[in-house]
Protein backbone atom coordinates (compact mmCIF):
# COMPACT_ATOMS: atom_id res chain seq x y z
CA UNK A 1 0.00 0.00 0.00
CA UNK A 2 2.44 2.35 0.79
CA UNK A 3 4.60 1.65 -2.21
CA UNK A 4 1.77 1.98 -4.16
CA UNK A 5 0.67 5.90 -2.67
CA UNK A 6 4.25 6.28 -3.54
CA UNK A 7 3.69 5.74 -7.00
CA UNK A 8 0.49 7.82 -7.21
CA UNK A 9 2.47 10.75 -5.34
CA UNK A 10 5.53 10.70 -7.68
CA UNK A 11 3.48 10.36 -10.64
CA UNK A 12 1.45 13.86 -9.16
CA UNK A 13 4.65 15.51 -8.81
CA UNK A 14 5.88 14.05 -12.39
CA UNK A 15 2.44 16.12 -13.66
CA UNK A 16 2.96 19.20 -11.48
CA UNK A 17 6.08 19.82 -12.77
CA UNK A 18 5.78 18.94 -16.16
CA UNK A 19 2.96 21.56 -16.02
CA UNK A 20 4.86 24.26 -14.36
CA UNK A 21 7.42 23.75 -16.94
CA UNK A 22 5.41 24.14 -19.85
CA UNK A 23 4.32 27.55 -18.48
CA UNK A 24 7.63 28.77 -17.63
CA UNK A 25 8.76 28.35 -21.58
CA UNK A 26 8.39 30.80 -24.37
CA UNK A 27 5.02 29.56 -26.38
CA UNK A 28 6.23 29.51 -29.70
CA UNK A 29 3.10 29.91 -32.42
CA UNK A 30 3.90 28.18 -36.16
CA UNK A 31 2.45 29.81 -38.75
CA UNK A 32 2.27 27.09 -41.85
CA UNK A 33 1.10 29.67 -44.63
CA UNK A 34 3.39 32.07 -46.22
CA UNK A 35 3.38 35.35 -44.57
CA UNK A 36 4.20 37.58 -47.31
CA UNK A 37 1.94 38.96 -49.86
CA UNK A 38 4.15 40.38 -53.23
CA UNK A 39 2.80 41.57 -56.84
CA UNK A 40 6.36 42.09 -58.37
CA UNK A 41 4.38 43.79 -61.42
CA UNK A 42 2.82 46.31 -59.49
CA UNK A 43 6.10 47.28 -57.91
CA UNK A 44 7.52 50.91 -59.23
CA UNK A 45 10.18 52.58 -59.25
CA UNK A 46 10.09 56.37 -56.73
CA UNK A 47 12.18 59.14 -57.91
CA UNK A 48 13.87 60.33 -54.62
CA UNK A 49 16.57 62.37 -56.13
CA UNK A 50 17.18 64.40 -53.11
CA UNK A 51 18.22 61.41 -51.10
CA UNK A 52 21.64 60.68 -51.37
CA UNK A 53 23.42 57.07 -50.87
CA UNK A 54 25.66 57.16 -47.56
CA UNK A 55 28.64 54.83 -47.60
CA UNK A 56 29.65 53.34 -44.70
CA UNK A 57 32.63 55.54 -42.69
CA UNK A 58 35.98 53.45 -42.94
CA UNK A 59 35.86 54.67 -39.06
CA UNK A 60 33.37 55.97 -36.88
CA UNK A 61 33.84 58.98 -34.68
CA UNK A 62 34.33 57.68 -31.06
CA UNK A 63 33.41 60.49 -28.34
CA UNK A 64 35.29 60.80 -25.17
CA UNK A 65 33.56 59.64 -22.36
CA UNK A 66 34.75 62.59 -20.35
CA UNK A 67 32.23 65.12 -22.76
CA UNK A 68 29.25 65.80 -20.64
CA UNK A 69 27.25 67.09 -23.91
CA UNK A 70 27.97 66.03 -27.83
CA UNK A 71 26.15 67.10 -31.05
CA UNK A 72 24.82 65.30 -34.25
CA UNK A 73 23.81 67.81 -36.92
CA UNK A 74 22.89 67.81 -40.35
CA UNK A 75 25.04 69.76 -43.02
CA UNK A 76 22.98 68.98 -45.88
CA UNK A 77 19.24 68.12 -46.66
CA UNK A 78 16.64 68.67 -44.00
CA UNK A 79 17.81 70.37 -40.76
CA UNK A 80 17.88 68.95 -37.88
CA UNK A 81 19.78 68.86 -34.61
CA UNK A 82 20.56 66.33 -31.59
CA UNK A 83 21.90 66.92 -28.70
CA UNK A 84 23.10 64.74 -26.01
CA UNK A 85 19.75 63.64 -23.52
CA UNK A 86 21.26 60.54 -21.74
CA UNK A 87 24.70 59.21 -21.81
CA UNK A 88 24.19 55.60 -21.12
CA UNK A 89 25.67 53.66 -18.01
CA UNK A 90 28.83 52.32 -19.12
CA UNK A 91 30.12 50.07 -17.70
CA UNK A 92 26.94 48.37 -16.53
CA UNK A 93 25.72 46.80 -13.14
CA UNK A 94 28.60 44.47 -12.02
CA UNK A 95 31.16 45.86 -14.64
CA UNK A 96 28.46 43.70 -17.37
CA UNK A 97 29.33 44.86 -21.08
CA UNK A 98 26.96 47.23 -21.96
CA UNK A 99 28.24 48.68 -25.06
CA UNK A 100 26.77 48.10 -29.02
CA UNK A 101 23.20 49.16 -28.39
CA UNK A 102 21.44 48.13 -30.77
CA UNK A 103 17.65 49.36 -30.39
CA UNK A 104 15.91 51.61 -28.62
CA UNK A 105 11.67 52.13 -27.84
CA UNK A 106 9.73 54.25 -25.50
CA UNK A 107 6.57 53.67 -24.76
CA UNK A 108 3.38 55.88 -23.74
CA UNK A 109 4.13 56.07 -20.23
CA UNK A 110 7.61 57.62 -20.88
CA UNK A 111 9.60 54.12 -20.11
CA UNK A 112 12.90 53.76 -23.12
CA UNK A 113 13.96 50.36 -23.77
CA UNK A 114 17.30 49.61 -24.78
CA UNK A 115 18.97 46.24 -26.15
CA UNK A 116 22.23 45.93 -25.77
CA UNK A 117 24.27 42.98 -27.88
CA UNK A 118 27.59 42.57 -26.96
CA UNK A 119 29.67 41.36 -30.11
CA UNK A 120 31.34 38.64 -27.93
CA UNK A 121 28.26 37.23 -27.03
CA UNK A 122 26.76 37.19 -30.71
CA UNK A 123 23.25 37.18 -31.42
CA UNK A 124 22.45 37.23 -27.77
CA UNK A 125 22.16 39.99 -25.57
CA UNK A 126 19.54 42.01 -23.23
CA UNK A 127 17.25 44.67 -22.69
CA UNK A 128 17.42 47.50 -20.13
CA UNK A 129 14.43 49.46 -18.90
CA UNK A 130 15.10 53.54 -17.96
CA UNK A 131 12.05 55.59 -16.43
CA UNK A 132 12.64 58.80 -18.26
CA UNK A 133 10.40 60.54 -15.79
CA UNK A 134 12.45 59.68 -12.61
CA UNK A 135 15.99 60.41 -14.23
CA UNK A 136 14.60 63.57 -15.16
CA UNK A 137 13.48 64.72 -11.42
CA UNK A 138 17.19 63.23 -10.79
CA UNK A 139 18.78 65.88 -12.67
CA UNK A 140 20.16 63.25 -15.31
CA UNK A 141 19.15 65.80 -18.26
CA UNK A 142 21.34 68.62 -16.94
CA UNK A 143 24.28 66.52 -15.82
CA UNK A 144 24.09 63.65 -18.46
CA UNK A 145 27.71 62.24 -16.97
CA UNK A 146 26.24 61.29 -13.73
CA UNK A 147 23.88 58.68 -15.49
CA UNK A 148 27.03 57.38 -17.77
CA UNK A 149 28.77 56.06 -14.22
CA UNK A 150 25.66 55.12 -12.63
CA UNK A 151 27.65 51.95 -11.81
CA UNK A 152 31.13 52.78 -11.16
CA UNK A 153 31.83 52.55 -7.12
CA UNK A 154 34.01 55.26 -5.39
CA UNK A 155 35.83 53.96 -2.87
CA UNK A 156 33.91 50.41 -2.66
CA UNK A 157 30.19 51.41 -2.58
CA UNK A 158 27.84 53.19 -4.13
CA UNK A 159 26.96 57.05 -3.74
CA UNK A 160 23.28 57.54 -2.40
CA UNK A 161 22.73 59.67 -6.06
CA UNK A 162 23.46 56.62 -7.45
CA UNK A 163 21.59 54.39 -5.80
CA UNK A 164 18.36 56.60 -6.59
CA UNK A 165 19.58 56.44 -10.34
CA UNK A 166 19.68 52.68 -10.08
CA UNK A 167 16.27 52.40 -8.84
CA UNK A 168 14.91 54.07 -12.30
CA UNK A 169 17.00 51.35 -14.22
CA UNK A 170 15.45 48.17 -14.53
CA UNK A 171 17.94 45.29 -16.26
CA UNK A 172 16.77 42.40 -18.20
CA UNK A 173 18.40 38.90 -18.50
CA UNK A 174 20.40 37.68 -21.38
CA UNK A 175 18.28 35.96 -24.17
CA UNK A 176 18.63 35.43 -27.86
CA UNK A 177 17.98 38.81 -29.44
CA UNK A 178 19.80 37.74 -32.72
CA UNK A 179 20.91 41.29 -34.38
CA UNK A 180 19.06 43.11 -31.54
CA UNK A 181 18.02 46.36 -33.82
CA UNK A 182 14.34 45.19 -34.35
CA UNK A 183 12.66 46.38 -30.63
CA UNK A 184 9.40 49.07 -31.29
CA UNK A 185 7.01 49.56 -29.18
CA UNK A 186 3.26 49.08 -30.70
CA UNK A 187 1.12 51.67 -29.37
CA UNK A 188 -2.07 50.02 -30.30
CA UNK A 189 -1.88 47.35 -28.15
CA UNK A 190 1.30 48.79 -25.30
CA UNK A 191 3.29 45.53 -26.77
CA UNK A 192 7.12 45.42 -27.11
CA UNK A 193 8.12 43.59 -30.04
CA UNK A 194 11.17 42.49 -31.47
CA UNK A 195 12.57 39.80 -34.36
CA UNK A 196 15.39 37.18 -33.47
CA UNK A 197 17.01 37.34 -36.26
CA UNK A 198 20.30 35.61 -35.65
CA UNK A 199 23.29 36.44 -38.03
CA UNK A 200 26.58 33.81 -39.25
CA UNK A 201 28.71 37.04 -38.11
CA UNK A 202 28.84 39.97 -36.56
CA UNK A 203 28.02 42.31 -39.04
CA UNK A 204 25.38 42.58 -41.57
CA UNK A 205 25.80 39.68 -42.80
CA UNK A 206 22.94 37.16 -43.92
CA UNK A 207 21.02 35.19 -41.16
CA UNK A 208 21.30 31.86 -40.02
CA UNK A 209 18.26 30.72 -41.33
CA UNK A 210 14.69 31.60 -43.45
CA UNK A 211 12.11 31.05 -40.67
CA UNK A 212 11.25 34.17 -38.98
CA UNK A 213 10.58 34.53 -35.33
CA UNK A 214 8.77 37.58 -34.21
CA UNK A 215 9.04 37.52 -30.29
CA UNK A 216 6.31 39.69 -27.55
CA UNK A 217 8.60 40.66 -25.33
CA UNK A 218 7.10 40.95 -21.88
CA UNK A 219 7.63 44.31 -19.68
CA UNK A 220 7.85 43.14 -16.51
CA UNK A 221 10.86 40.42 -17.43
CA UNK A 222 11.78 41.86 -20.02
CA UNK A 223 12.46 38.83 -22.31
CA UNK A 224 9.98 36.87 -24.89
CA UNK A 225 6.95 35.55 -23.54
CA UNK A 226 5.88 33.80 -26.78
CA UNK A 227 6.87 33.79 -30.75
CA UNK A 228 5.43 33.67 -33.92
CA UNK A 229 7.38 31.67 -36.28
CA UNK A 230 6.82 32.20 -40.36
CA UNK A 231 8.37 32.23 -43.49
CA UNK A 232 8.24 35.59 -46.16
CA UNK A 233 7.66 33.66 -49.44
CA UNK A 234 6.19 34.70 -52.53
CA UNK A 235 6.63 33.70 -56.12
CA UNK A 236 9.15 30.74 -55.56
CA UNK A 237 11.22 33.34 -53.66
CA UNK A 238 12.05 33.79 -49.86
CA UNK A 239 12.85 36.78 -48.32
CA UNK A 240 14.27 38.02 -45.30
CA UNK A 241 12.86 40.04 -42.59
CA UNK A 242 13.58 41.64 -38.86
CA UNK A 243 16.74 44.35 -40.41
CA UNK A 244 14.67 46.47 -38.66
CA UNK A 245 11.05 47.73 -37.53
CA UNK A 246 8.36 50.46 -36.37
CA UNK A 247 4.96 50.68 -36.00
CA UNK A 248 2.53 53.68 -36.30
CA UNK A 249 -0.24 54.51 -34.21
CA UNK A 250 -2.93 52.20 -35.92
CA UNK A 251 -0.99 49.56 -34.97
CA UNK A 252 0.49 48.48 -38.87
CA UNK A 253 4.39 47.36 -38.16
CA UNK A 254 6.75 48.33 -41.06
CA UNK A 255 10.56 47.21 -42.21
CA UNK A 256 12.55 48.14 -45.02
CA UNK A 257 15.88 46.35 -46.43
CA UNK A 258 18.62 47.12 -49.23
CA UNK A 259 18.37 45.93 -52.93
CA UNK A 260 21.17 47.16 -54.20
CA UNK A 261 20.97 50.94 -53.78
CA UNK A 262 17.34 50.68 -53.95
CA UNK A 263 15.05 50.51 -50.54
CA UNK A 264 12.09 48.51 -49.94
CA UNK A 265 9.65 48.70 -47.53
CA UNK A 266 7.36 46.07 -46.06
CA UNK A 267 3.97 46.78 -43.97
CA UNK A 268 2.18 43.99 -42.01
CA UNK A 269 -0.28 43.24 -39.10
CA UNK A 270 0.34 40.94 -36.18
CA UNK A 271 -2.02 38.97 -34.47
CA UNK A 272 -1.82 36.50 -31.34
CA UNK A 273 -0.93 33.52 -33.46
CA UNK A 274 0.08 34.79 -36.96
CA UNK A 275 1.56 37.67 -38.91
CA UNK A 276 0.91 39.14 -42.53
CA UNK A 277 3.26 41.43 -44.65
CA UNK A 278 3.08 42.81 -48.09
CA UNK A 279 5.71 44.29 -49.98
CA UNK A 280 4.43 47.73 -50.84
CA UNK A 281 4.18 48.35 -54.16
CA UNK A 282 6.89 51.36 -54.41
CA UNK A 283 10.84 50.95 -54.39
CA UNK A 284 12.92 54.02 -53.28
CA UNK A 285 15.56 54.28 -55.86
CA UNK A 286 18.30 55.62 -53.76
CA UNK A 287 18.13 54.21 -50.16
CA UNK A 288 20.12 56.54 -47.46
CA UNK A 289 22.91 54.47 -47.12
CA UNK A 290 25.09 51.24 -47.09
CA UNK A 291 23.94 49.92 -43.48
CA UNK A 292 20.47 49.35 -42.84
CA UNK A 293 20.04 50.37 -38.86
CA UNK A 294 16.55 51.72 -38.25
CA UNK A 295 13.25 52.72 -38.98
CA UNK A 296 11.30 55.58 -36.63
CA UNK A 297 7.71 56.60 -37.16
CA UNK A 298 6.74 60.16 -36.01
CA UNK A 299 2.99 60.11 -34.67
CA UNK A 300 2.79 63.63 -34.55
CA UNK A 301 3.76 64.01 -38.38
CA UNK A 302 2.73 60.97 -39.61
CA UNK A 303 6.01 60.10 -41.16
CA UNK A 304 8.30 57.11 -41.17
CA UNK A 305 12.21 57.27 -41.26
CA UNK A 306 14.37 54.65 -42.76
CA UNK A 307 18.15 54.97 -40.98
CA UNK A 308 21.26 54.45 -42.10
CA UNK A 309 24.82 55.91 -40.53
CA UNK A 310 25.04 59.23 -40.84
CA UNK A 311 21.95 59.60 -43.35
CA UNK A 312 17.94 59.78 -42.15
CA UNK A 313 15.15 59.79 -45.04
CA UNK A 314 11.68 60.43 -43.90
CA UNK A 315 8.26 60.41 -46.23
CA UNK A 316 4.52 60.05 -45.27
CA UNK A 317 3.65 56.30 -44.19
CA UNK A 318 -0.17 56.77 -45.54
CA UNK A 319 1.77 57.35 -49.03
CA UNK A 320 2.41 53.65 -48.64
CA UNK A 321 -1.34 52.68 -49.45
CA UNK A 322 -2.73 50.96 -51.95
CA UNK A 323 -0.10 50.89 -55.06
CA UNK A 324 1.01 53.95 -53.38
CA UNK A 325 1.31 57.68 -54.02
CA UNK A 326 5.15 58.58 -53.18
CA UNK A 327 6.72 61.39 -55.88
CA UNK A 328 9.78 63.22 -55.48
CA UNK A 329 8.24 66.07 -53.32
CA UNK A 330 7.36 63.51 -50.83
CA UNK A 331 10.77 62.77 -48.92
CA UNK A 332 12.87 64.61 -46.70
CA UNK A 333 16.69 63.61 -46.48
CA UNK A 334 19.33 64.65 -43.67
CA UNK A 335 23.11 64.14 -44.04
CA UNK A 336 24.57 64.05 -40.78
CA UNK A 337 27.87 64.57 -39.08
CA UNK A 338 30.37 63.59 -37.13
CA UNK A 339 30.26 59.86 -38.33
CA UNK A 340 28.49 57.93 -35.80
CA UNK A 341 27.30 54.91 -35.84
CA UNK A 342 23.79 55.47 -35.45
CA UNK A 343 21.93 52.38 -33.80
CA UNK A 344 17.87 53.44 -33.47
CA UNK A 345 15.64 56.45 -33.63
CA UNK A 346 11.95 56.65 -31.90
CA UNK A 347 9.68 59.41 -30.76
CA UNK A 348 8.04 60.83 -27.84
CA UNK A 349 4.46 62.28 -27.87
CA UNK A 350 5.91 65.68 -28.81
CA UNK A 351 7.35 64.52 -32.26
CA UNK A 352 10.80 65.25 -30.97
CA UNK A 353 13.38 61.98 -32.48
CA UNK A 354 15.39 60.31 -30.29
CA UNK A 355 18.77 59.17 -31.90
CA UNK A 356 20.68 55.95 -30.62
CA UNK A 357 24.38 56.77 -30.99
CA UNK A 358 27.37 53.72 -30.49
CA UNK A 359 31.11 54.65 -29.51
CA UNK A 360 30.34 55.69 -26.98
CA UNK A 361 26.64 55.11 -26.13
CA UNK A 362 24.44 57.56 -25.64
CA UNK A 363 20.98 58.95 -26.65
CA UNK A 364 20.37 62.50 -28.01
CA UNK A 365 17.14 64.11 -28.59
CA UNK A 366 16.28 66.59 -31.25
CA UNK A 367 15.83 69.84 -30.73
CA UNK A 368 13.01 70.91 -32.57
CA UNK A 369 10.04 68.54 -33.88
CA UNK A 370 11.35 66.55 -36.68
Amino acid sequence: MKRFILVIMSFILCLVWGQSTKAAASIVHYQHSSALIYHPSQVRIVDDSSVHFITVPGRYTHMKASKKVNWVKSVSGHHVAFKTRLLLPYPGKGTEHWGNPQAIAMSKNNLMYIVYCPTTLRNRGRIVQYDLKRLGQLGVYKKPQILRTVYVKHHGKYSKRQRKLQKAIKIGPLFDTGHGQTLAFNPRDNGLYMWRDNRKRDNNDSQTTTRSYLQHINTQSLKPDRAISFHLRAHGKTFYGGGTQTFDQYGNTYFWCLNGSEAEIYKGRISGHSVKFRRTDQTLKRAPGTHVQSMGYNAKRGRLYLVADDSIVSFPAKQLNGRGSLTKHSFEWSRLVPRREMEGLTFDASGHAYLLANHNPEVLRSTSVY
